[in-house]
């Protein structure tokens, strides 16, 4: 067994929430928030979507990152790096396949290999909505998506009289975790002020066996936004944030000393317009992401490895875009339009020396343009039948700016070119009521055409056979889905099941080889694959504020070309919770299993992950409690991994030697166990 470590902070939010009902008082401004029970699987609220309210904890422990918190959405894993910035899978399925969007605006991260992925810079306490859909079933967020679209969005605070809204959090736990949240508006019928801010800390955790595992981070974000609401439907809001960071990572060569984040967004709303056009909306955004990979700020060079001099490489991607849409609607219909595009330069500088590279210029490497018009909507055939659908067609411009290619500096033979690609996607669905039961079944259809990004045309060494880069390569990925599933709501009961199958012509794929100066060299190619899996919950509340319930869910992946396994697929997973949540007092039981998983491709995946081989299953088991002051007051602790088991997730990258890591492919464990103690305030 392993103490706990517990920090100051923890004994200050102790005795503010004894001193706390004294010194509280309610505002005219509405009800107060509900505190509610802790967060460790989420359900769909409608086919194929998902809603949770991110500023609730979560177990295991409270999310740092947004991949974190995805966790409780079943179908949902994550590439660990470290103790932060894990990057989210979903069924499978990685990186640009998912669209991810913070108050409908893109960051995707500056790393080619992606230890910035674009929810590194995403603090999702400090967000109102999580909204999630599965699959290629919406056209309204952007290209690609065959995954599926993740939103973190905050809601426009209203005012009926001036008053003041201040939400916040204290956590402390294990391993020096200390994490500080406050969410604070101010406001009147005609406009208001909202300033939300985190800062989160932790030092590296220890597994099951006591070993240390390199993952300490610090991380800081603050957004401010100002809102003019001239009337109840109108809304014009202008957003600025800005945050930075630092991360250890145990599977990594190198390093995050920095992740710097400078957003900047303006959006306008105006709903219920008399006649058939119901909401006029539009936005536009700026978000900037500067960061530094060295190994040496979090760690000391390795004499014996590949770089064993001080190195460190600043890379910048600044990305800009906006989008502009019309909803209308009838009596048995709703449609919404618009168009939508986004700029995206890439660039970066490197050198041997502690901040050597500060001297060095910028050269720029990479620039996206994206063109987009959509359009979606929803068709009442019958009272309990309804049809849903919508297409999109993309303008996709990609120009290769690198003068030279390759650690040797060789000259590149695609530079100064451009690819241009006109992608389309859309889906048709079908959604019945079931007049008998509260049952509703859908099926539906999605396909979607997605270019490659990033990573996949300019961080691989190599790219197909017979290509001179992956630039020049690589075809755009295809994928045709389809989505099937249930539905069950009634007073004691939820239940639900949804199962896709899709095909996916010319799938992404990377392959691992030694023989590199750095580590393995990379190649990406074309495959043909073909994907399954399923999802299914329960839940059940016998009664007394009691509720029990359980998830499940599978996902199978095949290289057609091959006839072997789709590399990263996660193992069986299951999810077994109970959950007691009284006047005062609350209390929850996690039991999570993983199976076994030997369906491997060793040696291929993507840019960030590779199969190393069959993983072992596992199970652990988590404790929560809680206890509620008075409305605005509540205190919340858990441990995690009960039995201080030791196990690896199946998604997984292996141990740098830096670390003392061996040669051959370990994977990271995953913490020991943990406790950790939240208090919740609202004013």
């Amino acid at each position: 067994m392993h103490p706990f470590h517990v920090r100051r902070p923890l004994v200050v939010a102790i005795a503010f929430a004894c001193a706390a009902p004294a010194v509280l008082h309610a505002e005219a401004m509405g009800e107060a928030a509900t505190l509610d029970r802790v967060v460790v699987t989420a359900t769909p609220v409608s086919p194929l979507t998902y809603e949770t309210d991110p500023t609730l904890p979560r177990q295991p422990v409270p999310a740092s990152d947004g991949a974190d918190y995805l966790k409780t959405i079943p179908g949902f894993t994550a590439l660990r790096n470290g103790g932060t910035n894990g990057d989210p899978v979903l069924r499978g399925m990685f990186g640009s396949r998912l669209n991810l969007l913070t108050n409908d605006g893109s960051m995707p991260g500056a790393c080619p290999a992606r230890m910035d992925n674009p929810l590194s810079y995403v603090a999702p306490e400090t967000y109102d909505r999580l909204v999630v859909v599965k699959g290629p079933q919406t056209v309204l967020w952007g290209p690609g998506a065959s995954a599926g679209t993740v939103r973190f969005e905050r809601d426009t605070p209203r005012f009926n009289t001036p008053g003041l809204r201040i939400d916040g959090s204290l956590l402390a736990g294990s391993h020096g975790r200390n994490d500080q949240v406050i969410d604070a508006t101010a406001g009147a019928p005609q406009g208001y002020a909202r300033l939300s801010a985190n800062r989160s800390e932790a030092d590296d955790y220890r597994d099951g066996d006591g070993r240390r595992v390199p993952s300490a981070w610090k991380k800081w974000n603050t957004d401010l936004a100002l809102g003019w609401t001239p009337d109840a439907d109108t809304v014009l809001e202008l957003n600025a944030g800005v945050g930075d960071g630092e991360a250890r990572y145990a599977g990594r060569g190198m390093d995050g000393s920095m992740f710097r984040r400078d957003s900047l967004a303006l959006r306008f709303e105006k709903r219920d317009l008399p006649g058939v056009l119901d909401t006029v909306e539009a936005s536009v955004f700026r978000n900037e992401a500067d960061h530094v990979m060295d190994n040496y700020t979090l760690r000391e060079p390795n004499p014996m490895s590949a770089m064993p001099m001080p190195v460190a490489a600043n890379v910048d991607r600044r990305t800009e875009g906006g989008r502009a849409a019309l909803a209308a609607k009838g009596d048995r219909w709703a449609l919404t339009g618009g168009v939508d595009a986004q700029r995206s330069r890439h660039r970066q500088r490197s050198a041997m020396g502690v901040d050597a590279y500060r001297a060095q210029p910028w050269e720029t490497d990479a620039e996206f343009q994206t063109r987009g018009v959509f359009a979606e909507g929803t068709w009442h055939a019958a009272e309990r039948r309804r049809l849903v659908a919508g297409a999109r067609a993309d303008r996709v411009d990609v120009q290769d700016r690198r003068a030279t290619a390759g650690m040797m500096g060789m000259p590149n033979p695609t530079a100064g070119q451009t690819r241009r690609q006109t992608l389309p996607g859309g889906f048709v669905r079908f959604e019945h009521d079931v007049a008998a039961v509260p049952v509703t079944w859908y099926a539906g259809v999605g396909h979607t055409e997605r270019m490659p990004d990033y990573w996949e045309l300019f961080s691989a060494d190599m790219g197909p056979m017979g290509a001179p880069n992956a630039f020049a390569g690589l075809a755009p990925e295809k994928t045709t889905q389809l989505d099937i599933g249930l539905q069950y709501r009634s007073t004691r009961l939820d239940a639900w099941v949804s199962a896709y199958a899709g095909r996916i012509d010319d799938y992404l794929l990377f392959s691992y080889m030694a023989g590199g100066m750095m580590g393995p060299m990379s190649a990406v190619a074309n495959v043909d694959a073909r994907v399954r899996g399923a999802e299914a919950g329960i839940g059940w509340r016998p009664g007394d504020g009691w509720t029990l319930g359980g998830t499940l869910a599978h996902a199978w992946g095949e290289n057609r070309d091959s006839g072997g396994a789709l590399p990263q697929m996660p193992p069986l997973e299951a999810r077994l919770t109970a959950a007691y949540e009284g006047p005062r007092w609350s209390a929850g039981v996690l039991l999570r299993a993983v199976a076994r998983q030997d369906r491997v491709a060793i040696d291929q995946g993507n840019v960030v992950g590779r199969d190393l081989g069959p993983s072992a299953g596992f199970a652990t088991l988590a404790l929560n409690g809680g206890y509620r002051f008075n409305d605005r007051v509540k205190l919340i602790a858990g441990i995690d991994n009960v039995f201080d088991r030791t196990y690896a997730e199946h998604l997984n990258l292996s141990g740098s030697a830096d670390f003392g890591y061996p040669a051959e492919p370990v994977r990271i464990h995953e913490p020991g166990r943990t406790a950790w103690l939240k208090l919740h305030l609202a004013y």
